[in-house]
């Protein structure tokens, strides 16, 4: 069974927030928060935006021109850390919005690693026999968990949502075939238990431990991409383009030198979107799909607090 991906769409929210604004709020200023992120903006929801309106608006965008009815997905899979509602999730509000009557509906959590899990579990369904047509969104909301005051962290985070369709069709004649899927726990690894949080009612979102992050997501995402590669006979040089969980911009250069794959092969946007969470990467795909051509292999990959990593290998 071939699976493919036939639409994939994003949306991010209209409000910029740019580095000299943490300069009263924390004290961190422009040049010592490129430097060391990457990040000169970063995407925040508006008033009356959630997790929940940001994934309508990724799928609002890409309903128009599906190639077949959205009444015919019968698999709606969201991926969020930092939910709106965690038993209204984005599937079942999509599911209303759209009355897709026949579909069925879940909420993925694995910091974020979140939408490659998402991803692997709609393959599964496949497999199975139990779905034909799938729908997956990722969508994150950091800022309304961040604490823009903290040093550490307070100042990476942005806002937005993805939608990708999944079935066993090529529609276009040019989708994009997803080659394998993978992805692994790595709870019992470094500083994991400590390292990343998000507690609603006890601090919100934070990340104490950035160097431990750093350490294991340069290490793992590569892991993760040379395992996908791997089953296809390939290796990571003969990616044509990489697009990683958008972290940071200096784990994408240390990746880069450590592989030899040059930087001009990473689709990146953090430094315009900051890090977006779990979606970044697809977002980032979405946002550069201009630069991939037909034949184009392509490597997603992610590092997720908790831990976690995984990677997806496409095909276009």
């Amino acid at each position: 069974m071939e699976l493919y991906i036939n639409k994939i769409t994003h949306y991010l929210p209209e409000n910029v927030v740019s580095n000299s604004y943490f300069k009263e709020i924390n004290g961190l200023d422009d040049d010592w928060i490129f430097s060391r992120t990457g990040i000169k903006n970063r995407i925040k929801a508006g008033k009356g935006e959630n997790t929940n309106t940001m994934a309508i608006k990724a799928v609002d965008t890409a309903a128009t021109d599906l190639p077949y009815p959205m009444d015919q997905i019968d698999l709606i899979v969201a991926a969020t850390y930092s939910p709106y509602d965690t038993v209204a999730t984005p599937a079942h509000m999509i599911q209303r919005r759209y009355q897709i009557e026949n579909a069925q509906c879940l909420s993925v959590s694995s910091a974020c690693s979140s939408f490659i899990n998402a991803m692997e579990i709609v393959q599964g369904y496949f497999f199975m026999g139990k779905a034909t047509k799938a729908l997956v969104i990722g969508s994150e909301h950091n800022t309304i968990y961040a604490n823009e005051t903290d040093p550490q962290s307070g100042h990476l985070w942005g806002d937005g949502a993805v939608a990708v369709f999944v079935s066993t069709e090529n529609y276009s004649g040019h989708d994009a075939r997803i080659i394998d899927i993978y992805t692994r726990g790595l709870g019992h690894i470094g500083k994991a238990a400590e390292a990343v949080y998000l507690r609603p009612l006890n601090g919100g979102i934070g990340m104490p431990e950035g160097r431990d992050v750093f350490i294991n997501a340069c290490h793992y995402m590569v892991k993760a991409l040379e395992h996908v590669t791997a089953t296809y006979g390939k290796t990571i040089h003969d990616l044509d383009y990489v697009s990683s969980h958008q972290a940071n911009q200096r784990i994408v250069r240390n990746i880069a030198r450590q592989t030899g794959i040059p930087e001009e092969r990473f689709l990146m946007n953090i430094e315009q979107r900051g890090n977006t969470g779990s979606p970044s990467c697809a977002i980032s795909l979405s946002e550069n799909l201009h630069k991939v051509k037909p034949g184009d292999l392509v490597g997603l990959t992610v590092f997720g607090g908790g831990y976690s990593c995984g990677a997806m290998l496409l095909q276009y």
